[in-house]
C-alpha cells in the first residue's frame, strides 16, 4: 500500500473541496475534509472499477449516502480519471456545472445514484446489493463467475437517524446481503451541534441486532480500514457496518470538530490557516498534489488490466453459455425472452382493476423474467403474486423474483430505485394508494433520476369502504400527479388495465403509478375503435354521440362507469364520455389531439373520486367538477359513495343544470 500517494490524494481532496465550496460560497466542507483518507483508500485501493468504462456491469458501486458532502465525490472522480474536469469543480454549485450541490444521477459517470435526502442512499444501496445477488444467482455458473461485485456506502449521523435507513438496513440484514459494506462517518456533529442533542444510541449494536457485522476503527488508519474491509468480506452471509471515528472538517485549525464547518464555507481567513496547517500552498487555489495524478495514472493501468481479465472470463462464459448470454443481453435491453400472452376480457365482465393488474403482471413476468418485485406485506390485496415458478427471493434463494418487502413502504421504494439503478432488472413495488404518502420521497427520486420503477397502488378511492377515512385516498391522486415525471395511470376497467401495464412496461424514462380499484368494475364498450392506441395520448372517447356533443363528461378509473350510467339518465342530450387514463399525458398533447378528444366550446364536466385540484383547466367551471374535497367515511362502499354524492343520479342532475 502506497500510503504516501494516498496522503497526496487525501490532501488534494481537501484542497479541491475547501476551495470549491469557498468559491461557491455554499456547501458542506465538513465531510470531505473529515473523510478524505477513506476516499483515497476507496478509489486508490479498494474499489473494483474502470474510469474508462464507467458502465461496466461488474464494477463495484459506491454510494455517497451523506450527499451533502458532494465535493468528496467530485474531487475523487476527477482525480481517478472520470469525466469531471477541474473547470467543473471550479464551477461547483453553479448553473451548467455537473458538480451540483448534491450528487445527481446522470450528470456525471461515476455517480451511481442521486443522494442528499439522508438515509435514502443506504436504502438505495440495499437495492443495488439485492440486484447483484439476483443476477449472480441467475447467471454465474459452477465454472465461471461474471457477476461478483460489492456495494459500498459512506453514511453519516443524519443517515443513521433517518427511518428509511433503518427500514432498509433491517431488510438487508434479514436477506444476508454480504456484499454490502457501509462506512459510518461517526464524527458526533450535526448542523445544530453535537449529536448528543438528539442521538445517543449505540449504532453498531443496533446494526448487529439487524443481523449485520459491526466493527469500529479510525477514519485515518489506512491499514486498519483495509483490514476491516477484509474482515467484512470474510463473512459473505452478513452485510457490514464499519464505524469510523473521525473529525469533521479535519485540517481546519479553528473549525474542525465543530458544527460551524458542517454546512458553511471555511471563510477566506480560515482557508489560509487550513492550507498552512495542511501544507497546501497558500496562494494556489484548487491545488492538486503532483503525486496524486501520477498515482491514479498507475492505478488506471491496473484497473484496466483487471477489467480486461474479466472480459476474457466473460467471453469464455458467453461461449460456453449462449442461452444465458442471450438472456443477459435481453435483461439489460429490457426485451422479452418469453411469449407475452396478455389476459383477455369481454364487455360485461366485472373485475376489480387490481385483479386485472394481477393477471397482467403474471403475463408480463412470464415474458420478462427480469421483472422482479413485490408489495409491502399486501401481496393478496395488491394482487402482486408472481407465478409460482418465479420463486421467493431470500438469503437462500437468490434466483427468486418475488420480493416480500415487509411493512416498509419507504424502504421498499428506495430499494426498488437501487434495483433499477443497478441495471439488468426491472422492479415493481406495491401498497395501498393511501400509503403512497409513506414512500413519496423515494418516488420523487425515481422521477428525478428517470428510473422506470412501476408503482402498483391499489384501493384507490373511497370505494374501499369500511376501513374508513384513514385508508380512503382523497388527495393522493393530485399529490402523485404533482410530482414532475411521475406518470399516473388510472384505468377504468380490466381492458384499460392491461393497456396501462403495456404503457408502464414501455416507459423507460421515469416511474409509472398504477391507480387501481378494490371494487369490481364492468368492462364497457369503447366508442373509439382504436382506443388502445388513443389511450396512449392520455384519453380517448368511450361514448360518442352522433354529431357534435352537447355535453362532455371527463372521468377516470371507476368514475368512467359512473359517467356512462349518468349519461343514460339524461335523455334528449348528446353526451360524450371521455376516459382520461392519464391527465398529464393528455395535457402534454398538441392542441389538435386535445381538440379531437374534447370538442372546443362544449360544456365539460369532470368526475373523479378525489380532490378537485388540477381539474380546473379541463372542467368548464368549478361547479362542473364532481369531486371529494373532504375526508371519507367508514361504511359499505356504495353507501359511502352515495353519502358523498358519487351516484349516477347526482351526476345526471349536474348534467341537467
Amino acid at each position: 500500500m502506497n500510503t504516501k500517494a494516498l496522503d497526496a490524494v487525501a490532501l488534494s481532496v481537501r484542497s479541491l473541496s475547501m476551495d470549491a465550496i469557498q468559491k461557491a460560497n455554499s456547501g458542506h466542507p465538513g465531510l470531505p475534509l473529515g473523510c478524505a483518507e477513506l476516499g483515497a483508500l476507496l478509489y486508490g485501493e479498494i474499489l473494483k472499477h474502470d474510469p474508462a468504462d464507467p458502465d461496466w456491469i461488474d464494477r463495484d458501486r459506491f454510494v455517497l449516502s451523506a450527499g451533502h458532502g458532494s465535493m468528496f465525490l467530485y474531487s475523487l472522480l476527477h482525480l481517478a480519471g472520470y469525466p469531471v474536469t477541474k473547470e467543473n469543480i471550479i464551477n461547483f454549485r453553479q448553473i451548467g456545472s455537473p458538480c451540483a450541490g448534491h450528487p445527481e444521477y446522470g450528470s456525471i459517470k461515476g455517480i451511481e445514484t442521486t443522494t442528499g435526502p439522508l438515509g435514502q442512499g443506504i436504502a438505495t444501496a440495499v437495492g443495488m446489493a439485492i440486484a447483484e445477488s439476483m443476477l449472480a444467482a441467475r447467471f454465474n455458473t459452477a465454472t465461471r463467475t461474471i457477476i461478483d461485485h460489492y456495494t459500498y456506502v459512506l453514511a453519516g449521523d443524519g443517515c443513521m437517524m433517518e427511518g428509511v435507513a433503518s427500514e432498509a438496513s433491517s431488510f438487508a440484514g434479514h436477506l444476508g446481503l454480504g456484499k454490502l459494506i457501509v462506512f459510518y462517518d461517526s464524527n458526533s456533529i450535526t448542523i445544530d451541534g453535537s449529536t448528543g442533542l438528539a442521538f445517543g444510541e449505540d449504532v453498531a449494536a443496533r446494526y448487529r441486532a439487524y443481523g449485520w457485522q459491526g466493527s469500529e476503527g479510525s477514519m485515518y488508519d489506512y491499514e486498519g480500514v483495509s483490514k476491516l474491509v477484509a474482515k467484512a468480506k470474510a463473512d459473505p452471509s452478513k452485510p457490514s457496518l464499519i464505524v469510523l471515528k473521525s473529525v469533521i472538517g479535519k485540517g481546519s485549525p479553528n473549525k474542525q470538530g465543530t458544527s460551524g464547518i458542517h454546512g458553511s464555507p471555511l471563510g477566506p481567513d480560515e482557508i489560509i490557516l487550513a492550507k498552512k496547517n495542511l501544507g497546501i500552498p497558500e496562494n494556489e487555489s484548487f491545488y492538486i498534489h503532483p503525486d496524486a495524478p501520477r498515482f491514479f495514472a498507475e492505478r488506471r493501468t491496473s484497473l484496466a488490466a483487471a477489467h480486461s481479465a474479466w472480459k476474457k472470463e466473460f467471453d469464455a462464459w458467453a461461449k460456453e453459455n449462449p442461452a444465458k448470454k442471450a438472456e443477459l443481453d435481453a435483461f439489460y435491453a429490457g426485451k422479452p425472452t418469453g411469449t407475452l400472452a396478455l389476459p383477455q376480457f369481454k364487455e360485461g365482465d366485472k373485475v376489480a382493476t387490481r385483479n386485472a393488474s394481477g393477471k397482467a403482471l403474471q403475463a408480463f413476468s412470464a415474458a420478462y423474467p427480469e421483472l422482479v418485485g413485490g408489495s409491502a406485506d399486501l401481496t393478496g390485496p395488491n394482487s402482486t403474486q408472481l407465478p409460482a415458478d418465479a420463486g421467493v427471493y431470500s438469503a437462500k434463494n437468490g434466483i427468486g423474483r418475488q420480493i416480500h418487502f415487509g411493512i416498509r413502504e419507504f424502504g421498499m421504494a428506495a430499494v426498488s430505485n437501487g434495483i433499477s439503478l443497478h441495471g439488468g432488472l426491472r422492479p415493481f413495488c406495491a401498497t395501498f394508494m393511501v400509503f403512497s404518502d409513506y414512500l413519496r420521497p423515494a418516488l420523487r427520486l425515481s422521477a428525478l433520476m428517470k428510473q422506470p420503477v412501476i408503482y402498483i397502488l391499489t384501493h384507490d378511492s373511497i370505494y374501499l369502504g369500511e376501513d374508513g377515512p384513514t385508508h380512503q385516498p382523497i388527495e393522493h391522486l393530485a399529490s402523485l400527479r404533482a410530482i414532475p415525471n411521475v406518470r399516473v395511470l388510472r384505468p377504468a376497467d380490466a381492458e384499460e388495465t392491461v393497456v396501462a401495464w403495456e404503457m408502464a412496461m414501455e416507459r423507460k424514462d421515469g416511474p409509472t403509478a398504477l391507480a387501481l380499484s378494490r371494487q369490481n368494475l364492468a368492462v364497457f364498450h369503447k366508442a373509439d375503435p382504436d382506443w388502445k392506441s388513443t389511450a396512449r395520448c392520455g384519453a380517448y372517447i368511450a361514448l360518442q354521440p352522433a354529431g357534435k356533443p352537447d355535453l362532455i363528461i371527463v372521468a377516470t378509473g371507476s368514475e368512467v362507469g359512473l359517467a356512462l350510467e349518468a349519461a343514460s339518465k339524461v335523455p334528449g342530450k348528446k353526451i360524450a364520455v371521455v376516459s382520461m387514463i392519464s391527465r398529464e399525458l393528455f395535457l402534454a398533447q398538441n392542441g389538435k389531439i386535445r381538440d379531437a378528444i374534447l370538442t372546443p366550446g362544449v360544456r365539460t364536466l369532470v368526475a373523479e373520486a378525489g380532490v378537485a385540484m388540477g381539474w380546473e383547466g379541463i372542467a368548464s367551471s368549478q361547479s362542473d367538477i364532481l369531486s371529494i374535497d373532504r375526508f371519507g367515511e367508514s361504511g359499505p362502499a356504495e353507501k359511502v359513495a352515495a353519502h358523498l354524492g358519487f351516484t349516477a343520479d347526482h351526476l345526471a342532475e349536474m348534467l341537467k343544470k
